[in-house]
């Protein structure tokens, strides 16, 4: 074999080499076209995720942004198998052991507004005025007594509220372990919507985020009333966690990141703060101070009339 053979042939290892490494590359590299966004219900069935997606585009036009709505432990899942970028979601505990368990790279909250107690406007547990694990404490008491007259629906989907709700029993004298096997304790197994749609069939108690409620609310879809609305028990913290791509490679780092910013600037707090004024007459959420949230805040939502 002459030099000149040698010499192809050792060119020919070399690109076919290099078209390897290169197809390799690509194959890892995350498609920053594209950020995939995982979000609780809440954010999507009021309409502010759908605002917020519009203006982001539109400030970053080579980017279309892909959300999958559902649960906090949903879109946990889906941050944990790599599957989107993003996640937006309201449970600080899980959203701390995820980023402890290297899955998240930082937590940055943009929004937050309360969990109210709803139901039915004749209140037959009477538990307006109460603070929130009395009031549970009362729905439980009654709901044994009458279980024809008083019923929870509880989301029962692994969500941030319904976390939220498991902790309120546990805070309260009864416990969550002891409701799930009662008559008027319902688990519907989806969102806040339906849930609520649910619970206004049922005539029954509920736990819901504000901004969900005076969306459903404000349309006609249900006739239930907030009874209580006040409490550290009731703070709803919404929080953006990027996904780490020491785990999942592909991730769109610069994407997520730069979604997370847009949250937290002053264009994205100005949509945050002035949505739902015009159609509710009240924002569906308070954007988050540059302080950090105290444990307790006063309401800011007011109950409608």
């Amino acid at each position: 074999m002459n030099n000149r053979m040698i010499a192809i042939i050792v060119a020919i290892i070399i690109i076919v080499a290099a078209v390897g490494v290169y197809a390799f590359s690509v194959s890892n590299s995350p498609d920053t076209s594209k950020l995939r966004i995982s979000t609780t219900t809440s954010l999507e069935d009021t309409g502010l995720l759908k605002e917020l997606e519009a203006a982001f585009e539109k400030k970053y036009p080579g980017v279309d942004v892909q959300i999958v709505s559902g649960g906090t432990g949903i879109a946990i899942q889906y941050g944990e198998r790599g599957d989107v970028d993003l996640m937006l979601v309201h449970d600080k505990k899980r959203e701390e052991a995820f980023i402890k368990e290297g899955f998240g790279t930082n937590r940055t909250e943009f929004a937050y507004n309360y969990f109210w107690i709803v139901g039915p406007a004749d209140d037959p547990a009477g538990i307006k005025g109460l603070n929130a694990t009395s009031a549970f404490e009362k729905i439980a008491e009654e709901g044994q007594a009458n279980p024809d007259q008083v019923k929870f629906v509880s989301r029962g989907d692994d969500s941030g509220t319904h976390s939220r709700e498991k902790r309120i029993w546990n805070n309260s004298g009864v416990g969550y372990v002891n409701v799930t096997n009662q008559t008027w304790y319902i688990e519907s197994g989806k969102g806040m919507g339906d849930t609520l749609i649910l619970a206004n069939e049922k005539n029954a108690y509920t736990l819901s985020d504000s901004g969900t409620f005076l969306a459903f609310t404000k349309n006609g879809k249900i006739q239930l009333v907030p009874l209580v609305t006040t409490g550290k028990d009731l703070l709803n913290i919404y929080a953006a966690i990027p996904v780490n791509p020491d785990k999942h490679p592909k991730t769109n780092v610069e994407g997520a990141n730069n979604f997370v910013n847009f949250l937290v600037s002053p264009e994205g707090q100005q949509i945050i703060g002035n949505f739902g004024k015009q159609q509710y007459g009240q924002p569906l959420f308070i954007p988050v101070p540059t302080n950090p949230l105290p444990s307790l805040i006063v309401p800011l939502l007011s109950i409608p009339a």
